[in-house]
């Protein structure tokens, strides 16, 4: 029997952009055997939504918002108990990049026998260019060509975007277990990836796919004459998030290494290039929440 392959979606208040997700998903020329939508909204209008795809369907409507983190491993989990082989995230504002990409994966796993794979993820409005930047060490990459050159083939192996396009198998999740619900958003996804990385499980990302999303580039400011960037989202509450589960992550084992260079960045961004004392003190007490795990939500 051919393998499942379940496709999760999250949403949050975004209906239009989600029936264009939706469209694309079961658009594929290799179309998913089954959709599972997370609403944490719980709105009537996304459960009609989804109940008029044309391929067999799951509305799972929260009455709490669950965050990105909170549901994708709702989804995640209901994908497994349904009897998923295969498991294809994709969020609510980005769409696959052609009718291809679903069967372009799975070819891709199967040759070179990944237990996870994911698309270039690439500006919807741009598409030769990434939708966020991809840190190699020191260096930035901003556009597809970049990644091209460094792969291997159609793959670049041990880096992949998770939940934009990732295509997981049963087993890794597993193996590696689902989003941590206490992130809620931001740093989700850099948490899980730090858990498959730290699995031992082959990975990557496939350089034949794409998957379509808006740029996230700008929250990323540039210091030290561009050498170096840091992060400084202008909404307060995801700065809230970011830092506080940046505090969290680079706590972890296979994360901590980063921290020399973390302080560097963001001491350098609130002193140096925006003479902003009071910013780099609460980007320390912010930090201090998530190395404690203290996980409440902003007041």
């Amino acid at each position: 029997m051919p393998e499942s392959v379940y496709a999760v979606v999250v949403t949050h208040r975004r209906p239009d952009e989600l029936a264009k997700s939706l469209d694309a998903v079961v658009s594929q020329s290799r179309r998913p055997d089954h959709l599972i939508v997370v609403d944490n909204d719980n709105d009537s209008r996304v459960a009609e939504l989804v109940g008029s795809q044309p391929v067999p369907t799951t509305y799972l409507g929260s009455r709490r918002n669950l965050g990105g983190a909170g549901g994708f491993a709702l989804g995640m989990l209901h994908a497994l108990a349904l009897g998923a082989d295969w498991l294809w995230l994709a969020d609510d504002d980005g769409r696959p990049g052609g009718p291809d990409t679903l069967a372009t994966l799975l070819e891709c796993a199967l040759r070179h026998g990944l237990a996870e794979v994911s698309p270039m993820v690439c500006n919807l409005d741009d598409p030769q260019r990434l939708a966020f930047p991809l840190r190699r060490g020191l260096v930035w990459r901003r556009h597809v060509s970049e990644l091209r050159t460094e792969g291997s083939g159609d793959l670049l192996p041990g880096i992949a975007s998770l939940f934009n396009g990732a295509l997981f198998r049963a087993s890794t999740v597993e193996a590696v277990g689902v989003p941590d619900l206490r992130l809620f958003v931001r740093g989700d996804e850099v948490e899980l990836h730090r858990r498959l990385v730290r699995s031992g499980l082959p990975f990557g990302t496939c350089l034949t796919a794409t998957y379509l999303h808006p740029c996230g580039t700008a929250e990323f400011k540039p210091i030290l004459g561009g050498r170096m960037h840091t992060q400084y989202p202008d909404d307060a509450t995801k700065r809230f998030f970011t830092y506080r589960n940046r505090g969290y992550l680079l706590s972890q084992p296979g994360l901590r290494k980063l921290l020399p260079q973390e302080w560097l960045r963001f001491g350098w961004y609130f002193l140096v290039s925006q003479r902003d004392p009071a910013g780099l003190r609460e980007w320390i007490r912010l930090r201090r929440l998530g190395r404690e795990e203290k996980f409440g939500r902003p007041s």
